[in-house]
């Protein structure tokens, strides 16, 4: 049914469960999956010049949280069961809705799966879960994981 899903992924623990259920939902459906991460741009951009030591240090430690929800995405993919094609995509752009629903058409994804507490704090109540987000603005089926 779902021959390619896109996942996206923040790294963060409600990701990490959903992280298991798209590895299944692809092995059940024999689904190509795809992994996005998405970098918000570097928050200092402002008026100014810009420091590019912070710069780079903002975006290494975004590369290395990528490269960790990656790895562990992988890994769950290949134990357990017949093994899943795993694509990973590290995406910036300064809308993380926009980033995942860009990326499931570009991919041309059948399913979008995410986790529904991810980012948090101060940005989600001045702006919205990023899940509802997807939900209300995508034109492909979506399921959120809690």
């Amino acid at each position: 049914m779902f021959k390619h899903i896109l996942f996206a992924t923040d790294g963060s623990s409600a990701s990490e469960h959903a992280s298991q259920m798209a590895i299944n939902m692809a092995r059940v459906h024999g689904s190509h999956l795809t992994v996005v991460y998405v970098i918000d741009p570097y928050p200092y951009m402002g008026g100014g010049e810009m420091n590019l030591v912070g710069f780079e240090s903002y975006m290494e430690s975004g590369r290395k949280h990528a490269a960790k929800a990656f790895a562990h995405i992988n890994h769950l993919a290949s134990v357990g069961g017949v093994p899943v094609e795993v694509k990973t995509r590290l995406v910036e752009k300064s809308s993380v809705v926009k980033a995942i629903l860009e990326t499931a058409e570009e991919e041309h994804a059948k399913l979008i799966l995410l986790g529904s507490h991810g980012r948090g704090g101060l940005e989600r109540l001045l702006i919205g879960s990023v899940a509802a987000k997807v939900v209300a603005q995508s034109t492909k089926p979506v399921m959120v994981i809690r």
